[in-house]
């Protein structure tokens, strides 16, 4: 179902990507940058932006940490004021750590709060003005969000993780309501499990798992398709999605007869 303006036209069309050093957030870069998009790429690791920049002609790196504010909103006033907008931003940085209720880490979980909220939220602060002016102006917005299928309902060893990914697909939810009668487009990107550095460290088998290069074609054909929700692979995630259609008690034995925990 077409909830947002398709997004075709990605020649010249100014993307800025917050979490893209590594993993899903690099490889829609890649593949962004192939299509013709400008393409702005934010991240703590300044060398690996910078890496990324000499091997995308065009491309722009402004390292920062999504959890200080005013980087973001700097960051946010130099891509303006250098190039005029910003079509697309696009949240994806991302902490990821598993946790369970018998080992909990309040400073851990308090990470995973900042840099996967927090920090969404800090670029909500930065670019919401540029894109409400921008659709007033009829020229494209749009505001993206990556979430992950580990928000749908509670999953083991997800106790700092999920709830975090929850809130942004409650927020994209809000943000839609809110921004689709004034032209923003917004959506939300839930992948399964992808191979990126995040996951490497999981000790368990992975069903379904794609590459990073496989989910970001899956998340600009999302964005072609117009869709609200981008999630991935379809063979996994429909799974879960009717996993979470079972009442309480059947959902808590499905999930523990399928990890064994």
């Amino acid at each position: 179902m077409t909830l947002n303006p398709p997004i075709r036209d990605w020649p010249r069309r100014g993307v800025w990507l917050v979490g893209a050093s590594s993993g899903i957030g690099r490889a829609t870069a890649e593949r962004l940058h192939a299509l013709g998009a400008r393409v702005v790429v934010s991240a703590r690791n300044a060398a690996a932006l910078d890496a990324f920049a000499a091997q995308h002609a065009g491309s722009e790196a402004i390292a920062l940490d999504a959890t200080d504010r005013h980087a973001m909103r700097d960051a946010a006033a130099r891509i303006v004021a250098r190039h005029g907008r910003i079509d697309v931003a696009v949240y994806c940085a991302g902490h990821y750590r598993e946790m369970r209720a018998s080992a909990f880490d309040l400073d851990e979980a308090l990470r995973h709060q900042q840099v996967n909220v927090t920090g969404a939220l800090h670029l909500l602060d930065a670019v919401l003005p540029q894109l409400l002016r921008q659709a007033q102006a009829g020229a494209p917005a749009h505001l993206s969000l990556v979430a992950s299928v580990a928000g749908y309902r509670g999953l083991p060893k997800a106790l700092a993780y999920g709830p975090t990914k929850a809130a942004l697909i409650n927020l994209a939810e809000t943000l839609y309501l809110d921004l689709h009668p004034l032209g923003v487009g917004v959506s939300v990107i839930n992948p399964g499990f992808v191979a990126t550095p995040l996951t490497a460290g999981n000790q368990f088998r992975m069903p379904a798992l794609i590459g990073a290069e496989e989910a970001a074609r899956h998340i600009v054909a999302g964005w072609r398709r117009g869709a609200f929700e981008i999630h991935f692979p379809k063979r996994f995630t429909q799974l879960l999605k009717a996993l979470g259609l079972l009442g309480d008690g059947l959902y808590f034995a499905a999930v523990r007869r399928a990890t064994g925990l």
